[in-house]
């Protein structure tokens, strides 16, 4: 790994990014590579400067923070990423866990301690922040967060997009449309389509333009 840490910040505000590298540059043993300011950028920087930790905003423009960090270690698994987010959703959170983030932190926290969470996920360890306890059960008939189909359909939901023109995008039947926007308001325990789109958008669950 070399003497320093080889650090690439993501995130789509300058002045996030510029806080987080005068935070780190203080830090002997870290290096800022460089910044990325949305997830297609990240996964092309992550390529060319081949960092040993990513700082990676959850909620960025183009491609997201988790399919940003899936494409970067299908081809990098070697990188430490450690996810950054305003959310503590819990169907957020494993999704970032499974698409093989290290880490996730809340941006908010008082005692946001980047360096020690950087050098924790660099040595393979797992850091989740304080405020967040996984295993807790949605508020819904399921324990698990939603399937990666089901945040797809969200996405569409949250556009304003009708069962038989997500059924045409994503080449599906109308019907297992149906079961699946059914499945994600049993998940979520919500049964109006008004109230799942706020609530889409407040946990972060989709990418909004």
């Amino acid at each position: 790994m070399g003497n320093k840490l080889k650090v690439l910040l993501v995130d789509d505000h300058a002045l996030v990014r510029r806080g987080f590298r005068r935070m780190l540059e203080d830090e002997p043993t870290f290096e800022v590579v460089g910044e990325a300011s949305d997830g297609l950028e990240a996964v092309e920087c992550a390529e060319k400067l081949k960092p040993d930790v990513i700082v990676m905003d959850c909620a960025l423009p183009q491609v997201n923070g988790i399919e940003a960090s899936r494409r970067i270690l299908a081809s990098r698994p070697e990188t430490a990423i450690l996810m950054l987010s305003m959310h503590s959703e819990d169907t957020l959170i494993r999704q970032a866990l499974e698409a093989g983030a290290k880490g996730y932190v809340l941006k908010n926290a008082m005692d946001l301690d980047l360096v020690r969470a950087i050098k924790k996920v660099a040595e393979g360890e797992t850091v989740l922040d304080s405020q967040i306890t996984l295993g807790g059960t949605l508020k819904g008939e399921r324990d698990t967060g939603l399937t990666a189909r089901e945040l797809e359909i969200l996405q569409h939901i949250v556009a304003g997009k009708s069962n038989k023109e997500i059924a045409t995008e994503l080449n599906l039947s109308v019907n297992t449309v149906s079961v699946h926007r059914a499945n994600i308001m049993d998940a979520l325990g919500i049964h109006k389509t008004a109230e799942l789109v706020v609530y889409a958008i407040r946990n972060g669950l989709v990418n909004l333009p």
